[in-house]
């Protein structure tokens, strides 16, 4: 079993990892959770009612000199909701959407803070020429404490209207709305990744895809004593949000899911091209009766050689060794097959050490989640820590959010006291960056040592980026997350 203490015994992390999974000790291991939480005016909780939270001003006037209304929308109006979604979906270059998957977006969607760019002069005046949506959601920091994050996605831009300042603003009026209701830190997975650096976001987390030559393998993993069955994708779909969630809160770098996410994955709803009846749905099940992995694969090729499947892992989450090591056995012994292939996996995952011949497996790498430090007090304490120390912080932010100097103390119990200085103490060790690189570490998946090397990280005294790696390190690295 590979264990590893993070904070001083805060959380005892097992590593069961999947596809874009890292998973182990259950829920009662969770021991911190720190949520901050805004208020505004009237004494309403901010986060509880962030879908009738203000547009952001300075946005909707900056977009307004350009002739365009910069508004929320109500998830009540089908008719709006319906022609904002078409404009989401148009974004990422998909089909025209039946209005049965229209409305079952809005169904699964419809929770989210939708917000949207209208060119009242346009053709199609009510669909929005630019999207987002956006949520407060969890995700698990090292430590395994649960940080609220304003998470954004349905990002998207007309080609028709670029270059009118519209993503700008989009988000800046995200960031500036996520710390009007005092939540720390802004979240998201990308598509483009040349975008979100200009705004302050780092990647935090990173995946790779896994191509395994099955003749070439003789599994040198465990032998588990459980048992896999097939189970109907309904099955699969009703028993996934519990075991997800029991993974995510101990999966550093992950995030939580929502309830209209695991039909859509299980190909049980909104299944326009009928891609769902190609997936087959898989559960572990310890000797004990316990539920402790499940996973949905399709079979591809064959056409010429029927012994040469490619059998692709679409998702995979586990929260025991067991279960991790008999669901990938499963896959990579699995009859007429020649390739196993999953995308969105850990940079380094376990499996491959279970292979016999790691040349088997051929592993590409990219980022995956971005994040934006909004608050970095608020960030940085709450995460654990791996060893106390103290470290000096001087902070670039262009939009103002985190911009500073601020002093980390990292207590013998794991925990880190913030204190926003003036000047930094000479005797400290410290750094100079930008937030974007802050963001980055925040989840102790990226070598300050590289940072540095890459110039994005300036030692302000000799050997800082050592005491950096010392503090925010962590192993296994964080895992890339679900999609969203």
């Amino acid at each position: 079993m590979h264990t590893q203490i993070v904070s001083h015994d805060l959380c005892l992390v097992q590593r069961h990892s999947g596809t874009g999974a890292r998973s182990g000790s259950p829920r009662q291991n969770v021991l911190r959770s720190r949520a901050p939480r805004g208020t505004y005016a009237g004494g309403m909780s901010a986060v509880e009612d962030f879908t009738r939270f203000p547009i952001d001003e300075t946005s909707r006037a900056k977009l307004a000199e350009s002739g365009l209304r910069y508004e929320t929308l109500e998830a009540s109006d089908a008719a709006g909701f319906a022609a904002w979604a078409r404009a989401d979906v148009r974004g990422f270059l998909a089909a025209e959407p039946s209005e049965k998957y229209l409305e079952g977006m809005r169904a699964s969607l419809g929770y989210r803070r939708t917000t949207g760019v209208w060119d009242d002069s346009a053709p199609q005046a009510d669909e929005p020429v630019a999207t987002t949506s956006s949520w407060p959601a969890e995700l698990t920091l090292p430590g395994c404490t649960q940080l609220r994050v304003w998470a954004i996605s349905s990002v998207t831009v007309s080609q028709a209207r670029r270059r009118r300042g519209i993503a700008r603003n989009l988000l800046e009026g995200e960031l500036r709305t996520a710390a009007a209701l005092g939540i720390p830190l802004a979240a998201l997975t990308v598509s483009e990744s040349t975008i979100y650096g200009r705004f302050g976001f780092g990647p935090a987390t990173f995946a790779a895809n896994l191509t395994v030559d099955t003749r070439r393998v003789r599994w040198s993993g465990p032998t588990p004593s459980g048992r896999i069955d097939y189970v109907s994708r309904e099955q699969w779909a009703g028993q996934i949000a519990g075991l997800f969630d029991s993974a995510r809160t101990s999966t550093v770098g992950e995030i939580e899911g929502w309830d209209g996410m695991w039909p859509r994955l299980a190909g049980t709803v909104h299944d326009e091209e009928g891609e769902g009846k190609k997936l087959r749905a898989v559960t572990y099940t310890s000797e004990s009766g316990e539920l402790q992995g499940a996973a949905l694969f399709k079979y591809e090729g064959g056409d010429h050689d029927y012994a040469s499947h490619t059998l692709s892992v679409e998702f995979l989450r586990t929260v025991s060794d067991d279960a991790y090591a008999a669901i990938w056995r499963f896959f990579l012994e699995a009859d007429l097959v020649s390739t196993v292939k999953a995308e969105h996996v850990a940079v380094d995952e376990p499996v491959r050490w279970m292979l016999g011949d790691q040349r088997a497996a051929t592993v590409t790498t990219t980022d995956h989640q971005w994040l934006r430090i909004l608050d970095a007090k608020a960030a940085l304490e709450a995460r654990g820590y791996a060893s106390p120390g103290v470290l000096g912080l001087e902070v670039e932010d262009a939009l103002g959010f985190a911009d500073g100097a601020f002093l980390l103390t990292v207590a013998s119990d794991g925990v880190g006291r913030v204190e926003a200085v003036e000047r930094l103490p000479e005797e400290v060790p410290a750094v100079r960056l930008r937030v974007d690189a802050l963001s980055s570490l925040l989840l102790g998946g990226v070598a300050p040592a590289a940072l540095r090397a890459a110039g994005v990280l300036s030692e302000l005294t000799e050997g800082a980026s050592a005491q950096v790696a010392r503090l925010l390190r962590v192993s296994p690295e964080p895992a890339p997350g679900i999609w969203y």
